[in-house]
């Protein structure tokens, strides 16, 4: 019986010096290979057990930064980092028992948010290709990229960490895999700036912006219904807060320099809607990273969409309205700047091919807007005003200095209605940042439109080559 108890004894220290001398867990998006926003306090975050000391040392100052868990197990430790550079560092997190974090870079940190058009990967989707992309993956070496992807998840209550991954070097393999608009983006910026740059790819095909908010923010919206947490999740990318809980929760407070978004076409029956979500969608999000970072954002390419099940037709459901209330959410997001892709539309595919377009426009974005690179153009013509004289309406337009042009093809997008709100093909003469409009049928014109159709071929440019988007200056 002595024996016994003896036995059981020395299995249970045994026992108790394992759990001692366990390694301290890390929050998934922590691997080697990372990269980290240069200059700032950024989050290292996971779990131990209460009251554990957890002790972490950088190796580019030899710094040492200490915190202890919570009740709860979670610790979290901020540590700084220096300016950018093409040095690779490591990281050592301990509770008693070491992780080292190899191959370490600083640099600056994107988020790349969406839905299909922002997770298609660079190789593409099966039976979907993307232009150029063979050249683009056969060129992809570069230890000055850093990849990380965020897996799927949909779940009903919020997460703390994500599903295991790992941030990787950029090479074909990779690349192939990763966010082909992200990576393009990316590219650029790292070409351009001649710095490392991270890109942290959290996307879902076929999610409606709802999917990636919190159940907090969706209160402000009666007509949303959040699932409770035990509710079958029947539509794993549009059911409201799942996505949020799975995927941007638990990285939520990774420093990240900005984010650039690529989603609307799951929520494109309800415009309206449309137009109050997404700004209080970028209104959670930085609220949650502390950060109001900047806010980079692809207007959906026009697509026939009244051929989607349930095959909807009528007014609002012309995509059009959607892009129109991506237009105008630029007032109410501070920080933003859309990324026009009028002119790279397929009738037939939801995935336009030409992803290096829009990838381009959002690095272009943010070269010129957050990194203050200047002498290029990078942003769309956008409507400003218009003014009304007899039967003729001018449409002046911003971000036109050196003019409009339609590269020699006609332009026969532009509409103009009167009292009556029907709208007429107008005659549309382009006068440096304005175009001149009439009809014959409108002799005391008071509306607008400009390509306003589901599935259209953008035709007007500034000099620069960025598209103009569509726009409406009536509310009918």
């Amino acid at each position: 019986m002595n024996k016994m108890k003896i036995f059981i004894s020395l299995f249970l220290l045994l026992c108790l010096q394992s759990l001692t001398n366990a390694q301290t867990k890390l929050a998934s998006i922590f691997t080697d290979n990372m990269l980290l926003q240069q200059k700032e306090a950024v989050n290292i975050w996971g779990w131990d057990k209460a009251g554990q000391k957890i002790v972490i040392r950088t190796s580019w100052n030899q710094q040492t930064y200490t915190g202890i868990t919570t009740a709860e197990g979670k610790w979290m430790i901020k540590i700084n980092t220096p300016v950018a550079s093409k040095k690779n560092y490591e990281i050592t997190v301990s509770n008693g028992k070491t992780i080292t974090l190899k191959n370490i870079l600083i640099g600056e940190v994107w988020l790349c948010t969406g839905q299909s058009n922002m997770e298609m990967p660079l190789k593409g989707f099966k039976g979907q290709p993307i232009l150029g992309s063979n050249d683009l993956i056969l060129k992809s070496v570069n230890p000055y990229i850093r990849l990380y992807t965020v897996p799927r998840s949909s779940i009903t209550t919020e997460q703390e960490n994500s599903k295991p991954s790992a941030w990787k070097v950029a090479g074909a393999e990779a690349v192939a895999n990763f966010s082909a608009t992200g990576y393009i983006f990316g590219k650029l910026l790292n070409e351009m700036l001649d710095i490392p740059v991270g890109l942290v790819n959290v996307s879902y095909g076929g999610s409606s912006a709802q999917a990636w908010m919190s159940a907090s923010t969706l209160k402000a919206f009666p007509s949303i219904q959040v699932p409770a947490e035990k509710d079958t999740i029947k539509l794993v990318s549009r059911t409201p807060t799942t996505l949020y809980n799975g995927m941007i929760h638990p990285v939520a407070g990774f420093a990240v320099k900005g984010a650039i978004y690529y989603q609307g076409e799951s929520n494109y029956e309800d415009p309206d809607l449309y137009e109050k979500l997404f700004p209080a969608l970028v209104k959670q999000w930085r609220t949650e990273w502390k950060k109001d970072f900047p806010f980079y954002y692809a207007q959906i390419a026009p697509y026939n969409y009244k051929q989607l099940p349930p095959n909807l037709e009528g007014a609002k459901y012309n995509s059009a309205y959607l892009r129109d209330a991506q237009r105008k959410s630029l007032a109410q997001i501070p920080g933003s700047a859309m990324a026009v892709l009028m002119d790279i539309g397929e009738e037939k595919s939801i995935h336009p091919m030409n992803k290096e377009a829009g990838g381009k426009r959002l690095a272009l974005l943010a070269l010129s807007e957050t990194y203050g690179l200047k002498g290029f153009g990078a942003e769309s013509p956008s409507y400003e005003s218009n003014d009304i004289k007899g039967s003729s309406i001018t449409v002046k337009f911003a971000h036109a200095a050196n003019g409009l042009t339609t590269f020699g093809k006609e332009l026969t997008q532009f509409e103009i209605a009167g009292a009556d709100k029907v709208f007429h093909p107008a005659k549309a003469v382009i006068k440096a940042e304005a175009v001149v409009l009439s009809a014959p049928e409108v002799s005391n014109p008071v509306a607008v439109r400009y390509a306003f159709r589901d599935f259209v071929q953008g035709q007007l440019y500034n000099t620069e080559g960025l598209p103009a988007s569509s726009f409406r200056t009536d509310n009918w």
